[in-house]
């Protein structure tokens, strides 16, 4: 008898071992494909603009092609936690297929901002794509660092198509469509300071249109301005042993509009 109860004892151990190997083993996360971030900011700055004063969330997922992910597809939306002065809320979202080896990007997004749309001039339909009227921004994006002596990195950025709610969409005195502006954006930005406990970048943005006189980033005077000058510093906060918290500050002027912001912004996960 006290063979057998050793027996359904040393089972029962084993048996509780196994399941909690199992149980250790099914709760290990699995690197996959599947992603998904989070930030908050205190604003949202968009290539020397202003694009709401208030608290924002925003969420990244995406979706890796291929084993090395270089290749991507993902959504990106955003919104405010507050209306802004004039009364309108913030709210975006995005899709974007992009490939990155670290040193070289180029991305092609989706952008729609619900934002104070003009109907008079673009759709609020978030499913069209009319050529004179839609509210959707096909944006080209492209960024290159060069080498470890020289770790400039320069960004190139060309809106394709849509816009008419931002103004890239011109037409023909009869209404017809007539052209799009091709809005462009180039930045240089260099590390100052990489390393350290923070580190500390400087950047300098200018605009101009490939297709007309006037660009989006700018007042609406000249072909070509500088529109982003900056300062951005970041750095990780340890919260506790298994949690980090990295946060940026940057600081922002845009001589073409006059304007500066101060941005503290944090990902979350």
């Amino acid at each position: 008898m006290k063979k057998i109860l050793k027996g359904i004892f040393l089972l029962v151990l084993g048996t509780g071992k196994l399941f909690s190997q199992e149980s250790a083993e099914a709760t290990e996360s699995k690197e996959g494909r599947l992603d998904f971030t989070a930030n908050i900011q205190n604003n949202h700055l968009w290539r020397g603009l202003i694009i709401t004063d208030k608290p924002v969330v925003m969420g990244n997922l995406s979706y890796a092609l291929d084993a090395e992910k270089k290749w991507k597809v993902g959504i990106w939306g955003a919104s405010a936690l507050a209306d802004d002065k004039d009364n309108t809320h913030y709210k975006e979202i995005n899709y974007y297929i992009q490939y990155s080896d670290g040193r070289f990007y180029i991305g092609l997004w989706d952008l729609y901002n619900s934002r104070n749309i003009n109907t008079a001039v673009a759709a609020d339909d978030i499913f069209s794509y009319s050529q004179r009227r839609t509210a959707h921004i096909i944006d080209l994006r492209t960024n290159y660092t060069f080498g470890p002596s020289f770790p400039i990195n320069i960004e190139a950025d060309i809106m394709l198509y849509g816009g008419a709610n931002a103004g890239e969409v011109i037409l023909e005195a009869d209404g017809s469509y007539k052209k799009n502006r091709y809005s462009t954006y180039v930045q240089a930005s260099y590390p100052v300071i990489k390393g350290q406990k923070v580190n500390l970048d400087a950047f300098v943005g200018a605009g101009f249109a490939l297709n007309d006189k006037t660009f989006l980033y700018g007042n609406g005077k000249n072909s070509f301005d500088i529109v982003n000058v900056g300062l951005k510093a970041g750095k990780v906060v340890k919260i506790t042993d298994h949690y980090s918290l990295p946060v940026t500050m940057m600081a922002m002027w845009n001589p073409s509009n006059k304007f500066a912001r101060i941005q503290l912004a944090a990902t979350v996960f």
